[in-house]
């Protein structure tokens, strides 16, 4: 049985949403390998009058992840399961493949694409640039500046390579190498 570690962000997560969350993510359960050592972390927040559910599940390879935004909290969790489950059968070949790293997370035999054609998606366009050191503040500018939704550079304090990219909140993320 996997691990669900449920949390409300400025909310209370009664019984019945507790239950109803344990009861969907259930249905991923025969899609993993070993899924008693998985742990599903998920955050429910509230601001106005949407439900938003984020459910990320760390796993030896790669992590799942996906957020939905609802009026209906039941909507929400709904949606967010179907994003995962989606994720996987999507990602089956790719997941199978040799060129990927080998993982045992997933029970291949129970992956079945029902009715979606399988996507092949190459790499279409290689692009190199040149990385400069700057700060944040002007890295978004840059980004501004350009029109990306994202922009890489070199930490002018710390010299690391950097992204710093535009969240759907309208704020901004920051993944920087270790």
């Amino acid at each position: 049985m996997m691990e669900i570690i449920i949390r409300g962000d400025k909310m209370k997560i009664t019984e019945a949403m507790s239950n109803y969350i344990n009861e969907k993510l259930g249905k991923l359960e025969k899609y993993l390998e070993n899924s008693d050592t998985v742990r599903a972390n998920v955050i429910v927040k509230v601001k106005n009058h949407e439900q938003t559910v984020e459910i990320t599940i760390p796993l030896k390879s790669f992590i799942l992840r996906s957020e939905e935004t609802k009026e209906d909290f039941y909507a929400a969790v709904d949606k967010t399961i179907d994003k995962l489950e989606r994720q996987v059968r999507k990602n089956k070949t790719r997941l199978m493949s040799k060129q990927v790293k080998p993982s045992y997370d997933f029970n291949f035999d129970k992956i079945v694409i029902e009715d979606e054609q399988e996507e092949e998606h190459q790499i279409v366009k290689r692009k190199k640039v040149e990385v400069k050191p700057m700060d944040e503040e002007e890295a978004i500018l840059q980004m501004e500046l350009l029109g990306h939704q994202f922009y890489m550079y070199k930490d002018s304090e710390t010299n690391k390579a950097t992204v710093i990219y535009k969240r759907s909140d309208g704020n901004y993320g920051l993944i920087e190498s270790e």
